[in-house]
């Protein structure tokens, strides 16, 4: 009796956090959400001294009781799964952890940077929160697309890396070492920076024949920019046409998700649902 009624408690607690086709699920998520959003509040305003200096102890104790809730929510997440070590070592179960014990090893490496660094991982918790009804359709297209297109995507950045390898090696024939080509690597650089339209300037062409290159380089990098968009949209032109399914449902034993509205059981370890 006594297991049934743990086995109960447990199974509810795992659908609230797990999963969020209920309203207490639904609710736990946002409050997660607004949660790590103030987190990475925090980070960013320590980082400013003057903030820092004159709130320290208001944003220290903002820090630790978001902290402890998210250490409450790490061994909850332990405590309601069948398989701990799969949670513990799955991507998300490292950056949760991660993003919740910085604050403790303050307390023996005090005043340590890099440690502050590891709060901001809290943000790509994010992600775990997008599992909402309303999100999960639209991300699960987004991911089908990024996979559909990942092929197309690798030949596209290859073709550019290879164009660039060319055009800087022209360039560095082309213009002298006085004005900032000194070698080819340093020539490639210059050709990435111009043909992503970013340029930083530190490098410029100065002969009439460089300008020239460096001219095409420039209006070459406005349609390459687009190529990887338009693969991309055409594939989730192609995958919103199909059926998606918006479940949320979260396996007890091994932590799948994306199971069909109808299954009763886990499509990766066959655990009842």
């Amino acid at each position: 009796m006594k297991e049934n009624k743990k086995q109960n408690w447990r199974s509810k607690l795992h659908i609230i956090i797990y999963e969020a086709d209920t309203p207490k699920g639904k609710l736990f998520d946002v409050v997660l959400l607004f949660a790590i959003i103030a987190s990475i509040v925090l980070v960013m305003l320590e980082s400013v001294e003057w903030i820092d200096n004159k709130y320290h102890d208001i944003l220290d104790i903002s820090e630790w009781i978001i902290t402890i809730l998210f250490t409450i929510e790490y061994i909850a997440r332990i405590v309601v799964v069948k398989k701990p070590i799969k949670y513990i070592t799955s991507f998300y179960g490292i950056i949760d952890l991660l993003s919740t014990i910085p604050n403790y090893l303050t307390l023996f490496f005090a005043g340590s940077p890099p440690l502050v660094a590891f709060r901001a991982l809290r943000l790509l918790r994010v992600f775990r929160v997008l599992k909402l009804t309303r999100y999960i359709g639209e991300s699960t297209n987004f991911v089908r697309a990024l996979k559909a297109s990942r092929a197309k995507i690798t030949v596209f950045l290859f073709f550019v890396v290879i164009l660039c390898i060319i055009l800087g090696t022209v360039m560095y024939l082309v213009e002298s070492k006085e004005s900032g080509f000194t070698s080819i690597p340093r020539s490639v650089y210059w050709a990435i920076v111009t043909l992503t339209t970013v340029g930083y300037g530190d490098i410029a062409p100065i002969t009439p024949l460089g300008q020239f290159i460096a001219s095409i380089i420039m209006i070459m990098g406005y349609g390459i920019i687009a190529v990887p968009t338009g693969i991309v949209s055409s594939e989730m032109t192609k995958v919103s046409k199909k059926d998606v399914q918006t479940n949320t449902q979260s396996c007890p034993s091994c932590a799948s998700e994306h199971h069909r509205d109808d299954a009763e059981f886990c499509h990766q370890c066959g655990h009842k649902l």
